[in-house]
C-alpha cells in the first residue's frame, strides 16, 4: 500500500442546470470527501491507496463505500449502526452567482470517532505516505484527537506526511483552526494550501483585494516563510484567479530544499470546481510515490487539477494519458 487517507466521506446532492435548492425538483448525487477524493486521484494515477473512516451501517454508509471500491480504494472502516453519513448541497453558480455549499453533517459517523478506535498499525502496514486534511479536526474535538493521534503514528511508523490546510469558515473561526492545527504542524513533512487559507489561519500572507488576478510572487515568500516556520520539506500554494465563476486560472507554486518551483498557469472553464484542490493533492502524492523531482511533481499535480474542474462531481476522473498530454500542449479539438 502506497498511500493511506483519513476523513470524512459525504453524499452530494446537487441541482441540475444550474437550479437553486429552492426550485429543484431532482438531485444529482455524488460522492467525496477531501481525503476520499485524494486516494482516489492518485489511484487513478497509479498509486494503491487506502482510505480510513467511519461510517453508518445504512444504504448511504455503503453508497459511499461502494463508490470508493469502484475507484480501486482499499477500505479500512469502522461501521456503526447508530449514527448517520453526512451530506452536502452544491448549488452550481453561474456569474454573478456564485456557487454554494449546505452543509448537513452535524453528528455525522466520523465526528464521533474516537480515539484509540482505530488501529494505525494495521492501517498504515505497509505503506509510504499518509494525508489529511484541516477538515478532519474540523468536525469535532474527537476527530481533532484521532487526526492527531494518527499523525503521529504516521510519523513514527516513517510515513511521509502531507496536510492540506482547507479551512472551511462553515465548520470552525480562525482562532480555533489556527489553536488546533498549529500543534499538529509538528508532524508535517508536505503543507498543502491555497493563496487564502495561509492568511486566515496561520496570518501569513496579506488579504487579496480582488481574485480576478494574483500575482504569484508575495506567495513565493508566504511559502518561504511557512517552510522556515514549521520547519516543512515543502510547502505547495494553489492560486486561483476567478475573474467569471465558470472561467477561473489555475496554477501553483511549491518550495523544498531551498527551490522554489512554478507550475504553468491554465485557463479551465469550470464545470465543477469542487474537488480540484484534492486533484493537486492526489497527483502531487502520486508523481512523488514515484520518485519524481519537485518540478515535475508540481507541474503533473497542477495539469491534473486543471483537468478535474472539467468533471462533475468530486472525484478527478481523469488519465495519467490525459494530464501527460495536457502538459505537452493538448489541442481542444475533437478527439476522434
Amino acid at each position: 500500500m502506497d498511500l493511506v487517507t483519513f476523513g470524512e466521506a459525504m453524499v452530494r446532492l446537487t441541482p441540475p442546470n444550474f437550479q437553486r435548492l429552492e426550485q429543484t425538483t431532482s438531485f444529482d448525487a455524488h460522492v467525496g470527501g477531501g481525503e476520499l477524493n485524494v486516494a482516489v486521484a492518485a489511484a487513478r494515477f497509479g498509486a494503491s491507496a487506502r482510505w480510513v473512516s467511519r461510517l453508518p451501517e445504512n444504504g448511504l454508509g455503503r453508497l459511499i463505500a461502494s463508490r470508493a471500491r469502484e475507484q480501486g480504494i482499499d477500505l479500512q472502516i469502522e461501521w456503526t449502526n447508530s449514527d448517520r453519513a453526512g451530506l452536502y448541497f452544491v448549488e452550481l453558480g453561474a456569474a454573478p452567482r456564485p456557487s454554494s455549499v449546505l452543509y448537513d453533517r452535524a453528528s455525522s459517523a466520523i465526528s464521533r470517532v474516537a480515539p484509540g478506535a482505530i488501529d494505525w498499525r494495521r492501517a498504515f502496514e505497509g505503506a509510504r505516505w499518509f494525508h489529511v486534511s484541516g477538515i478532519t479536526p474540523a468536525l469535532s474535538e474527537s476527530a481533532a484527537k484521532v487526526t492527531a493521534e494518527a499523525l503521529a503514528a504516521a510519523k513514527s511508523a516513517g510515513l511521509t506526511v502531507s496536510y492540506d490546510l482547507n479551512y472551511r469558515g462553515k465548520l470552525w473561526s480562525p482562532e480555533k483552526a489556527r489553536k488546533v492545527q498549529e500543534p499538529l504542524m509538528e508532524y508535517v513533512d508536505v503543507l498543502i494550501t491555497t493563496e487564502e487559507d495561509t492568511r486566515v489561519v496561520f496570518g501569513i500572507g496579506e488579504s487579496a483585494d480582488t481574485y480576478e488576478r494574483l500575482s504569484a510572487e508575495p506567495y513565493d515568500q508566504v511559502a518561504r516563510t511557512l517552510a522556515d516556520r514549521f520547519e516543512f520539506s515543502a510547502v505547495a500554494v494553489t492560486l486561483r484567479e476567478n475573474p467569471l465563476v465558470l472561467l477561473n486560472s489555475w496554477s501553483a507554486i511549491l518550495f523544498a530544499d531551498g527551490e522554489l518551483y512554478r507550475a504553468p498557469r491554465y485557463e479551465v472553464e469550470v464545470i465543477d470546481r469542487i474537488g480540484a484542490g484534492d486533484a493537486f493533492s492526489g497527483g502531487l502524492i502520486a508523481a512523488r510515490l514515484e520518485d519524481r523531482g519537485w518540478d515535475d511533481a508540481v507541474r503533473f499535480a497542477t495539469a491534473a487539477s486543471a483537468l478535474k474542474h472539467s468533471i462533475p462531481g468530486d472525484f478527478c476522473l481523469v488519465t495519467r494519458h490525459e494530464v501527460d498530454q495536457l502538459l505537452r500542449g493538448q489541442s481542444l479539438r475533437v478527439s476522434r
